[in-house]
């Protein structure tokens, strides 16, 4: 199985699992964060992640680029709509604070918040006419 499908079947893998800030638990508990930094892992195309503790509320008080200054050592900003494996980036609040993997854009896997991993489309509410920002982990 190639990277991109592998991410893809690790991510699928993680639907159902409830939302749980800083959770990094299948099937007990993830937040958008932590399942990006758990599915990559997995895959091995990253190491451990460990982001240290964060406010959930961190991005609506702050204009600092917390989550992209954590994703942006193991990914490269892509120019182009992203390929399935890739990341989108949504901005919520004041800064690009929450993540999810694509599936087929715009089909996506991601925590959400009162909703766990589910499948999401990006022209759909909550993420429809969110400003997104793409990115690379494989191949990088």
């Amino acid at each position: 199985m190639d990277a991109r499908a592998a991410v893809v079947a690790e991510a699928r893998s993680w639907l159902g699992t409830p939302f749980h800030h800083q959770g990094r638990v299948k099937g007990g508990g993830v937040d958008c964060a932590m399942l990006l930094a758990e599915v990559y892992h997995r895959c091995g195309l990253v190491p451990h992640v460990d982001p240290g503790y964060y406010p959930p509320d961190w991005h609506l008080h702050r204009d600092a680029e917390r989550y992209l200054d954590k994703l942006m050592p193991y990914a490269r900003e892509l120019a182009g709509l992203p390929r399935p494996g890739d990341v989108a980036v949504f901005q919520f609040g004041r800064t690009f604070s929450h993540g999810a993997i694509v599936v087929a854009w715009p089909r996506l896997i991601h925590a959400y918040w009162r909703r766990g991993v589910v499948w999401g489309d990006a022209t759909l509410n909550p993420l429809a006419g969110r400003k997104a920002r793409f990115f690379g982990v494989i191949d990088v």
